[in-house]
């Protein structure tokens, strides 16, 4: 397995975990994450799972430095949030997007390329072929002269994607990536991660939807707060572990967990 280069230190690295060390933030004096712990190896596709509230949301903007630990650690390569400019591509949840702003599909994916460039530096050929290689990738060269707030819920959440590719990550963050998109770009999202791993990038999504972390993701981290198993789905998502996330809105019937739907929107899973 080919070490990172990063690019914003010119250093090769070794293997890149992803290690998380009692990272805990509040809010208003209440823990939105409390002691979490776990490492992600390089190339690992995560489905992070919990309830609504739960911390996920706020795990991933630590992750990707939008949120400070109040106690606690999170290293990339080794080294702290912050120091690489390059290596953490994030998409947020889609209500979290002014969809109104008045700029391209072009204009969005190029975002994802000023970490590389700065704020006064116009982008080059070679930037410009990056945005072009990225459209291609997510099946969306034709939208790129549109604006942003013209496109379906499916087709945003494929910009999104390009903007977090153009970065060339080391890791992909994706909060509720499925929310509200049409299965093409569902199964085309599944198919982009596999694509990721075989690069040795790193992918941590959050979702509700249990069956389709046991079925396409690696490891499964369950949360709700605080870590509540970490592992192979096999192993994490059990009766006990999704009753103990969850609580009083599953039920157990002959080995079957069933979340309410109306509370956490997640389907069953049968372990």
């Amino acid at each position: 397995m080919a070490a990172p280069y990063c690019k914003s230190c010119n250093l090769d690295h070794g293997p890149a975990h992803l290690v998380v060390e009692g990272a805990t933030v509040f809010y208003a004096e209440r823990a939105a994450l409390e002691n979490v712990s776990f490492c992600v190896p390089v190339g690992t596709k995560v489905a992070v799972i919990g309830p609504n509230g739960a911390g996920k949301s706020t795990l991933f903007k630590a992750l990707v430095g939008l949120l400070t630990l109040q106690k606690g650690s999170i290293l990339i390569h080794g080294l702290p949030v912050g120091h690489h400019n390059d290596c953490v591509a994030y998409v947020p949840q889609r209500e979290e997007v002014d969809w109104h702003f008045p700029v391209t599909v072009s204009d969005v994916v190029m975002m994802g390329r000023y970490g590389r460039l700065g704020w006064l530096k116009r982008p080059g050929k070679e930037d410009r072929e990056a945005v072009a290689g990225c459209l291609e990738k997510l099946g969306i060269v034709d939208l790129g002269s549109l604006p942003i707030d013209s496109l379906s819920g499916g087709q945003q959440q494929r910009v999104f994607l390009a903007r977090a590719l153009v970065q060339e990550p080391h890791i992909v963050l994706m909060d509720e990536p499925f929310t509200g998109v049409d299965i093409s770009t569902q199964e085309a999202t599944l198919a982009l991660f596999d694509q990721l791993k075989e690069q040795n990038v790193t992918v941590l999504i959050s979702t509700h939807d249990l069956s389709l972390a046991a079925s396409h993701f690696d490891e499964v981290l369950l949360l709700n707060h605080r870590l509540i198993a970490c592992g192979p789905p096999h192993e994490a998502l059990t009766s006990q572990t999704i009753t103990e996330a969850f609580g009083g809105q599953v039920l157990v019937l002959n080995g079957a967990v069933v979340v309410d739907k109306a509370a956490h929107k997640a389907t069953s899973y049968k372990g």
